[in-house]
């Protein structure tokens, strides 16, 4: 089919009518992102979406639900993302309305539709073909989509052969419960357990048969397009720079993995106390003869924690210095690593307030962690455990520390002593104190925090403390 490109003052759209009588499928044209960087993109935004809790990977459209209803407040929408890759996804339906935003990759999308009525089709497969429509989306865009329920839909790569992804897309369901849902969808959605797969239908073999059939050519097809017309020398050329730009710039992406960070003023702060709380088994450490000396506190309402008692949240707190670790200690310690290796001293992926861990003492705290000293009160309201280690320019020992207090609260601490054995040890701390105190022990607490208000449902509080340690 052959077709006249015209220019337009605004966004490129096109409306297609539904053949059932249903709401027409509406497909706007907003923008042209930077050369190549739909593919890069796509990739990256994969790669987080992989790691969300509700990610599932079906129907060859991986989905994560980032935003569920609330039913109780009178909030029926949900937000979806989801991303079809350079093999397309079946085609199929939903029964509830849809509206998305989507990136196409660098090799541009092929949006096809048809509107036939279930009625119709089951009267006559034809039906299908005949309502069936195509809308090509060109490389590295943004555009909107939006339909009525029972559209049936299947989005691909514009080139199968290119090897680039089709789209990457934020889905907004409008009515989580809208449409026809059978019993089990209903109970899935009202449960808030609801995903994409679990809402599709598919189309049904006979039909997917004839559709592989038929000739796509032969399929009415409106083609968006921004800058140039994709049939001009210009637009071809563009599509091609494109197609090679996003094929590089996804290869040297792969080099660096996709992070993401939240920093929240309103999360509880960490504060630097001027000497070890009155109880702390840092008292018993060195006596007077150490050199150095700080302490941190962070205090919580008891009610963010998962129901436990003091030993229980400290164990919890132990585990969070070993796996839930601020990147950027981490890098600083594989700095250190580096620079005092050639002179015999020891070395640690953990920050060194904790690094102890992963090493061998004479007790086990919880059973598992090994510590110098420990102390746990008669009504488990308060934990503490002794670590350190000694080294060739100095000892340290740290106290980390949980205390259920009256006032609703819970306080975590982690405090540290060190003294020096040799000049060398007393100009390493000069060098390192006040990163020491600024970022690194108030990081890991921080952080170590986080992974235990992870225990129980996210909330405002644990995302935020999870967070300060490396965004701050």
């Amino acid at each position: 089919m052959t077709a006249t490109a015209r220019t337009l003052d605004t966004f490129p759209s096109v409306r297609l009518p539904s053949q059932s009588g249903g709401l027409p499928v509406e497909v706007v044209l907003i923008a042209q992102i930077g050369i190549g960087a739909g593919s890069p993109l796509i990739a990256s935004t994969a790669a987080l979406q992989r790691g969300h809790d509700t990610f599932v990977d079906a129907l060859d459209e991986p989905s994560a639900r980032i935003g569920g209803a609330d039913f109780q407040r009178g909030d029926a929408t949900s937000l979806y993302s989801f991303v079809v890759g350079a093999e397309g996804h079946p085609f199929h339906r939903h029964a509830g309305h849809r509206v998305f935003t989507a990136i196409s990759g660098s090799g541009g999308a092929l949006l096809r539709f048809s509107t036939a009525s279930q009625d119709g089709i089951d009267a006559d497969p034809q039906a299908f073909l005949r309502a069936l429509r195509h809308v090509e989306i060109p490389p590295d865009c943004l555009f909107t989509v939006r339909f009525g329920g029972g559209t049936w839909h299947q989005f691909l790569p514009r080139d199968a052969a290119a090897g680039h992804p089709a789209l990457f897309a934020l889905s907004c369901h409008t009515n989580e419960l809208g449409g026809e849902l059978d019993a089990e969808q209903r109970r899935r959605v009202l449960a808030n357990e609801a995903d994409i797969p679990a809402l599709t239908e598919l189309l049904p073999e006979s039909v997917v048969a004839l559709l592989a059939a038929s000739d796509a050519r032969d399929v009415p097809t409106i083609t968006l397009s921004l800058t140039a017309a994709t049939t001009s020398l210009r637009g071809r050329f563009c599509a091609r720079t494109r197609g090679l730009s996003g094929r590089l710039r996804r290869a040297l992406g792969r080099w660096r993995r996709p992070v993401g960070f939240l920093a929240d003023s309103g999360a509880p702060p960490v504060v630097e106390l001027t000497e070890p709380p009155p109880q702390s088994l840092l008292w018993r450490q060195f006596g007077d003869t150490f050199t150095h000396q700080d302490s941190f506190a962070l205090e919580i309402d008891a009610a963010e924690l998962p129901a436990a008692s003091a030993s229980q949240l400290l164990a919890g707190l132990l585990d969070g210095f070993l796996e839930s670790r601020p990147t950027g200690v981490s890098r600083l310690m594989g700095l250190r690593n580096v620079l005092v290796k050639p002179l015999g001293l020891r070395t640690s992926p953990l920050g060194c307030p904790v690094s102890s861990l992963l090493n061998d003492a004479p007790q086990r705290f919880a059973g598992r962690f090994p510590v110098l000293e420990q102390a746990i009160d008669a009504d488990d309201r308060r934990a503490q455990v002794v670590l350190g280690a000694d080294d060739k320019h100095l000892r340290f020992r740290s106290c980390a520390g949980v205390e259920i207090l009256p006032n609703g609260k819970v306080r975590f601490t982690l405090g540290t002593r060190v003294r020096n054995r040799n000049l060398f040890g007393a100009v390493y701390m000069r060098l390192i104190d006040r990163t020491h105190r600024r970022y690194v022990a108030p990081a890991m607490l921080s952080m170590a925090v986080g992974h235990v208000l992870g225990a129980q449902a996210p909330t405002r509080t644990a995302a935020a403390a999870f967070a300060w340690g490396d965004a701050r």
